[in-house]
């Protein structure tokens, strides 16, 4: 799937071996949805229902009608990815730090101890995550997909052209990637989390991390353009450095016909911002 200013492309191998195309174009937001921290939270948001339909139409050109989930099912399993994404990176943190605070009680009357923990809490079951289910063959193939989306715009933005050839050499990894904005948000939750009164009861403190994700996405999205914009700072490559790691883990090497995929869509994509 690729997305550019003005619309976006997903393109699918179908069982036949040919590649499927959807696009759909999109309309500038207004101006008050594109000041600072606002547009990273309508961004995300538009993200998410991007992918939804990249993932609707995704289903139904690889796989026969009769093997397709219903609109239904595909709801069910968001509204399920949505709780198990909270019980697992806000619950289940928030309780770690909290027994830590029971054993030490240096880090419960440390608001900045309690939160680092919490922080640490989330980055390693975030890591046990990922690295569990880069075992399923499925997610494999998607995380080679993922790298070809990134070699195909490194060889784009490097003046050599979306195709596969030119593709091939080039990293997997990619700076505005997704999975370096998870990075930047779990460490900017650390700092946004430490506001949080330590006297405040559990469930004030559960409820509160809720509440503040959006704010969360905002300066995340701003930290990650920013670190774009100044990328060739020694000081900002080294910040991103933990975010190019990370995606060792959600990137694979992709084989030719991946890239060809990837290329269609990049290639297609660019063809509406020309139209």
């Amino acid at each position: 799937m690729m997305k550019a200013r003005r619309g976006w492309t997903v393109a699918v191998r179908d069982p036949s071996g040919g590649i499927q195309l959807k696009r759909e174009p999109l309309k500038e937001l207004p101006r008050h949805l594109r000041l600072p921290l606002v547009r990273g939270v309508v961004t995300l948001y538009h993200t998410l229902s991007i992918g939804i339909r990249a993932l609707e139409y995704s289903a139904s050109a690889a796989f026969p009608e009769e093997e397709q989930a219903g609109r239904g099912s595909i709801a069910f399993s968001i509204v399920l990815a949505v709780a198990l994404a909270v019980v697992l990176f806000i619950l289940v943190p928030l309780y770690a730090a909290k027994l830590l605070g029971m054993a030490l009680p240096s880090v419960a009357e440390s608001s900045l101890l309690f939160n680092l923990a919490d922080g640490v809490v989330r980055v390693a079951v975030f890591l046990v995550y990922v690295v569990g289910i880069g075992f399923w063959s499925e997610m494999r193939r998607i995380f080679e997909y993922h790298g070809a989306e990134h070699k195909v715009i490194h060889a784009f933005e490097a003046g050599l052209g979306p195709s596969p050839g030119e593709a091939k050499s080039q990293s997997p990894l990619h700076p505005r990637c997704g999975t370096s904005f998870l990075m930047i948000v779990m460490v900017v939750s650390i700092l946004v989390f430490s506001f949080i009164p330590k006297a405040w009861p559990f469930l004030g403190k559960f409820l509160a991390r809720v509440v503040l994700i959006p704010l969360i996405a905002g300066v995340s999205y701003e930290v990650l353009k920013l670190s774009d914009r100044r990328k060739d700072n020694p000081l900002v490559r080294l910040l991103v450095l933990p975010g190019l790691m990370l995606q060792r883990l959600t990137t694979r090497e992709p084989d030719e016909a991946q890239l060809e995929v990837a290329a269609r869509a990049l290639t297609e994509v660019l063809a509406m911002e020309e139209e």
